[in-house]
């Protein structure tokens, strides 16, 4: 796969991803592990699936390959599963999006220091322009008592970050299994906190049918398409070029009528997709390493 491919791809994952907000917040009695679970069964069967049909391999054989760095790219995948559903459920979309913004900057310093990756000026351009355009989407915005989301977003920032640095430095083509693996833990953090500390698994089946559908047209497919485009761009690139999600993930919630959108979240929006848009088309003229 080309770099251009690649950035394409991670895109139409961040498209994907950038939907999950509006399903949230369809979701109306469901607490956040009982989501986690539901939403993680979708979400494990898809990938599972994509992994049989791209390694043309049996889901036996698939699992049998999964090696160390799977699980490490796995575990940190699915902290940032957890925390992102917890951040969006205890602050505004908005806001969770905003300090994910976080993600590309914290990527770029991990993956110089630790694999001596070291981030294009052209890059550190559109974080600068990319940062600019969310804070304008926020205005004033981080509201008052909202500090436990804003602290939810902060770390599935931080963990999706060490993710994507993780997965560079193994210089593997394809980490699905890693996405595989995110799937299964953090399914079994939302069981095991369902069953034992909380409100045990039964919810409404609107709530369920809406849950599968985050898992299986949502984020399964989105970080799917993310994963599979990451190998073949550096982390600060793929980090960016997801912040796409930032951009729409507003829109869709105000389009649905769940949370409203302003002339500057509109404009930081298009700050946003004018950054990745020109990020892609510039990752495409260069050679993969």
């Amino acid at each position: 796969m080309n770099r251009r491919g690649a950035a394409l791809l991670v895109m139409l994952g961040a498209v994907f991803m950038s939907s999950v907000g509006v399903f949230l917040r369809m979701i109306e009695s469901a607490d956040g592990f009982q989501i986690l679970f539901y939403r993680s069964i979708a979400l494990t069967a898809l990938i599972a699936g994509i992994i049989c049909l791209r390694r043309r391999l049996p889901l036996s054989a698939a699992i049998r390959s999964l090696d160390r760095q799977d699980v490490v790219v796995g575990f940190f995948l699915s902290l940032a599963f957890t925390f992102y559903i917890f951040a969006i459920l205890n602050t505004s979309v908005a806001s969770t999006l905003f300090i994910l913004t976080a993600a590309p900057l914290l990527a770029a310093s991990m993956a110089w220091i630790w694999i001596g990756e070291k981030p294009h000026p052209f890059t550190w351009a559109a974080m600068i322009m990319t940062s600019g355009g969310v804070f304008l989407m926020i205005g004033d915005g981080l509201s008052s008592g909202r500090s436990l989301g804003n602290f939810f977003a902060l770390m599935t920032g931080l963990c999706f970050a060490l993710m994507l640095v993780f997965a560079r430095r193994g210089r593997k083509t394809d980490i699905l299994g890693g996405t595989l693996i995110a799937g299964v833990l953090s399914g079994i953090y939302g069981v095991v906190w369902s069953l034992f500390f909380g409100n045990g698994l039964a919810v409404e089946a609107g709530d369920f049918w809406l849950i599968v559908a985050m898992g299986g047209l949502a984020i399964g497919p989105g970080i799917a398409c993310v994963t599979w485009g990451t190998p073949y761009l550096p982390a600060a690139e793929v980090s960016l070029l997801v912040l796409l999600e930032s951009a729409l993930g507003p829109v869709w919630v105000w389009l649905f009528g769940f949370e409203k959108i302003s002339r500057l979240e509109f404009v930081g929006g298009t700050i946003v997709f004018a950054a990745v848009i020109a990020l892609s088309l510039f990752t495409g003229r260069r050679q993969i390493h």
